[in-house]
């Protein structure tokens, strides 16, 4: 039978940390692999051919740690590709053993197939969820100081560490829940795709959703907004405008309103397919949305808002028109007397916690945000419904 070992080559120069390599013995054929996995001299035993953990060193051992947990993960592969030789063939030799290994290893990177799922998912339109999965990539990147990983090697232990790691950095519960989420979803993916065995990694990790502050201001501070005289800055009335047009097409994503082409409007009726879920909306054009379009018509392309401009990296210009848009809004909320931030995402919320005031239905509110589910429209109106709560319970205070 085939066997594998585990071995160490020292660096030339003293002091220095070296690599470990692995040995594939069969049949008198010995094969070696080569890997990235850096020790120090200290961190090797020799004789018993196991790794030293330093002493007192938190972080290096941290490091140490990850190599050992890369190096098990290595042999558990390679004893697997011994024994589906085995049954398979048979007669094999050390050298297939390698060549199926190196194989494996190449498919089966997190960091590649991470940038694997998020250009697929731009190439099908859907931008937002293309850029989470490059957020959260580059988030784990920096965990792992750029340390690549097969996607089988996504151990429980790994993920709690990750976890803390983002907990030391002070991120919120919800963005720690959108890390793991993304991170989840691509190990799940990974799984299906025989890439990764199901251990579960994430089931002691915070993938839920806390509730957040509310995020919807008062149709008052809309119409403060709206009439805010900003003629005499352009971008910042676009910005401004860019909200409203948000709020008159029922929390129109930005994504949706930058993609949005001139073709789509047609006979007083605007016709959309969303991209995070590729529903397909209509709108009746209003007048208070042709006068945004009109006052902004320096586009020579043939999208409808002057969010893209040119026909050269698209994806780039909504990014770069989100940030902006999102810039002046901040500056914006203090000229109205606004305490919370203002972003374009509030337009949203607004406008499902407008329509909740004034009695429509939830579900005309969940078909009109474009909601798969009724249930993501509660969560926006969480906060609605306990402000009203809250007026209730005044008044019948007011009556002691």
């Amino acid at each position: 039978m085939a066997s594998v070992k585990v071995k160490f080559r020292p660096s030339t120069v003293d002091g220095k940390a070296g690599n470990v390599y692995y040995q594939v013995i069969h049949k008198g054929q010995v094969r070696q692999i080569s890997t990235d996995y850096s020790l120090l001299p200290g961190e090797w035993d020799e004789k018993s051919g196991c790794v030293v953990f330093p002493v007192e060193n938190k972080r290096r051992d941290d490091e140490v740690r990850t190599v050992v947990e890369r190096m098990r993960w290595d042999q558990n592969r390679l004893r697997h590709i011994i024994r589906t030789l085995e049954d398979e063939q048979g007669n094999f030799t050390s050298e297939d053993v390698v060549t199926e290994f190196q194989q494996q290893r190449m498919r089966a990177s997190l960091f590649g197939f991470m940038r694997h799922m998020a250009d697929e998912l731009r190439d099908m339109g859907r931008f937002r969820t293309a850029e989470a999965y490059r957020a959260t990539l580059n988030s784990f990147m920096r965990f792992r100081a750029g340390k690549d990983l097969p996607v089988d090697a996504l151990s429980a232990e790994m993920v709690k560490r990750y976890e803390a790691c983002l907990k030391k950095r002070m991120l919120s519960l919800n963005t720690i829940s959108f890390y793991m989420r993304i991170l989840r979803a691509a190990y799940n993916r990974g799984t299906a795709d025989g890439k990764a065995r199901h251990d579960h990694p994430f089931k002691d990790v915070y993938t839920s959703i806390e509730k957040t502050r509310k995020r919807a201001i008062p149709v008052r501070m809309v119409k403060a907004l709206r009439e805010l005289d900003l003629s005499m800055k352009p971008s910042t009335e676009l910005a401004r405008d860019l909200f409203l047009f948000s709020f008159f097409t029922r929390g129109m994503s930005f994504v949706d309103m930058a993609f949005l082409q001139k073709k789509n409007l047609k006979d007083g009726v605007l016709t959309y397919r969303r991209r995070k879920t590729g529903q397909l909306l209509t709108i009746k054009w209003e007048r208070c949305m042709e006068e945004i379009v009109r006052k902004h018509p320096n586009n020579q392309t043939d999208y409808l808002l002057p969010i893209i401009t040119s026909t050269e990296d698209e994806w780039r210009q909504y990014r770069n028109g989100l940030h902006l848009v999102n810039n002046r809004l901040h500056m914006l909320a203090g000229q109205i007397g606004l305490e919370q931030p203002l972003t374009m995402y509030v337009a949203r919320h607004s406008w499902a916690t407008a329509a909740k005031m004034k009695q429509i239905p939830l579900s005309v509110i969940s078909q009109g945000l474009g909601h798969n589910s009724q249930v993501t429209t509660q969560i926006y109106l969480a906060a609605l419904e306990a402000s009203v709560v809250d007026k209730a319970n005044r008044q019948i205070i007011s009556l002691v």
